[in-house]
């Protein structure tokens, strides 16, 4: 059976660009696992859900290793675990399929990837707030609002 799983980051972001892949690939509609959370761990609902329903024969299709997991530990777990239920894993983007002992390599040589990629993205992200600290400009996030009748 295809199954495709997609992770779009946050709630508000769009998903479409990788669900539409389904389309070309024939694969049912009941067959798309979709998180919309960050992919730094695999603490994510659907995710669990494909590593629990897939079985020995299935091919799982990402579009990409990122949305599969952002770290390399967590990302080689999921394809041991694969592996050990006979499930073949294809990624579209980086055109890695680990029924062959290349894809099974360059698998490995992307995840690392995936995981500097996220790693850059913290850099930048804590390099910036040191510059609007230093300016004065970092406001944090916005302090959230308590309705104190609600809490009664």
């Amino acid at each position: 059976m295809k199954l495709l799983y997609c992770r779009v980051s946050t709630a508000e972001q769009c998903e479409l660009r990788q669900t539409e892949l389904a389309k070309e690939l024939n694969i049912e509609e009941e067959n798309i696992f979709l998180d919309k959370q960050s992919g730094k761990d695999k603490e994510r609902k659907e995710l669990k859900r494909l590593l629990e329903f897939c079985r020995k024969g299935d091919t799982i299709y990402c579009e990409s290793i990122s949305r599969m997991a952002r770290n390399t530990k967590d990302f080689l777990e999921i394809i041991e675990q694969l592996n050990q239920k006979q499930v073949e894993f294809i990624s579209l983007k980086e055109c890695i399929d680990t029924s062959t002992p290349q894809g099974k390599f360059m698998l490995t040589v992307f995840s690392a990837m995936a995981q500097l990629e996220r790693e850059c993205i913290l850099q930048r992200q804590q390099e910036g707030i040191a510059v609007a600290r230093k300016y004065n400009k970092y406001q944090g996030k916005p302090q959230m609002k308590i309705d104190k009748e609600k809490l009664s």
